[in-house]
């Protein structure tokens, strides 16, 4: 059957019908219309799981992957990421993280990429911050080493994705969703041994803790939160609710609902969280690194640094990884960690 009749038929995709469409997307010569009407056909049935695993682990198969693993040693190696989509515009949370848990001794290898559905994604805030996108493999390694902390800029390691850069135009241009929406923080091209992400999609984020425990994590906290008024955030909130799903190997996903008030933060608003462009969140994201910004910011940043840190097993619980960032920033490690990060490259 083709792998049309197939997705018309409502029929999950088998590895090799996910490898004759991953390796069709991929070709550069092979017809956009085409590519859109499979594309389409897959959104339509809906991609389960296990084909969400097989398109990634195609995809990964086609990555630059850089040699980092002896810089990656003598810590656990934890990506800390968002789908994105949420539309709240908060500042860069996860990124500021990110220094707070590399602090904490574990290796971030954060891969990520410009800012779509936000005014300054990662790589945005970063470059702000003076962090060149087109690092080389040695200046990776140079940073995890001496900062614990690098960002995989996604266009430099997937270089194949150009083949789809002109479907995945024409489908947003249609209001389509489709794989390449859901995919992107599967496809670490060091594939880290812990992960985090924030999924905005609530009825992915079970698949997501799943997905990534096929892809051979030890570890993962997928999340989504909520606001007051239940809308989705791609990470840990401090806003609402939080439903968290861990997932180990050999053990099924297990949901945790969790509250501010359950972690012994306050509950904040939209207004507190807010982000701007990126030199204006590279600010906040400094303020809160050197203890200038309290109050809700802070917070944000304590419950995503604190999950992190109990994510990658530095700490047992959420609350006590809570408890640790605060003595991290606080004592200066955290933003020695950005400083540190920034020396590589002046």
């Amino acid at each position: 059957m083709s792998l049309l009749a197939t997705l018309q038929a409502q029929q999950e995709l088998t590895m090799a019908q996910v490898e004759e469409f991953s390796a069709l997307l991929l070709n550069g010569q092979a017809n956009d219309t085409e590519k859109a009407t499979l594309l389409k056909a897959l959104a339509l049935k809906g991609e389960t799981a296990n084909e969400i695993t097989a398109f990634a682990q195609c995809f990964l198969r086609e990555a630059r992957r850089p040699d980092l693993s002896a810089a990656m040693a003598g810590g656990p190696t934890i990506d800390v990421c968002g789908t994105g989509g949420d539309k709240l515009d908060l500042f860069n949370v996860s990124t500021t993280s990110m220094f707070v848990i590399a602090a904490g001794g574990a290796k971030v290898v954060k891969h990520g990429n410009r800012g779509i559905t936000s005014q300054s994604g990662s790589s945005d805030v970063l470059s702000e911050l003076e962090i060149p996108l087109d690092a080389s493999d040695e200046q990776l390694s140079q940073a995890l080493e001496s900062a614990n902390v690098c960002f995989l800029f996604a266009p430099q390691f997937h270089p194949a994705f150009k083949a789809v850069v002109g479907v995945r135009a024409l489908l947003a241009k249609e209001g389509v969703k489709t794989i390449f929406n859901l995919i992107g923080p599967l496809l670490n091209p060091v594939s880290p041994t812990y992960q985090m992400v924030g999924v905005t999609m609530a009825e992915r984020t079970a698949d997501f803790a799943q997905i990534l425990q096929n892809l051979g994590r030890k570890q993962v906290f997928a999340i989504t939160g909520y606001t007051a008024d239940d809308q989705p955030v791609d990470e840990f909130s401090n806003l609402g609710m939080n439903h968290l799903y861990k997932a180990k190997p050999n053990k099924a996903v297990k949901l945790h609902a969790l509250t501010p008030a359950d972690l012994g933060l306050s509950v904040a608003s939209l207004e507190d969280l807010a982000g701007g462009n990126p030199q204006e969140n590279a600010e906040t994201l400094r303020g809160i690194l050197s203890g200038e910004i309290h109050g809700a910011k802070r917070d944000i940043v304590l419950l995503n640094a604190g999950a992190g840190l109990a994510c990658c097993e530095i700490v047992d619980r959420i609350e006590e990884g809570i408890a640790l960032a605060a003595e991290l920033i606080d004592s200066g490690k955290a933003l020695a960690k950005l400083e540190a990060f920034q020396a590589v490259f002046q």
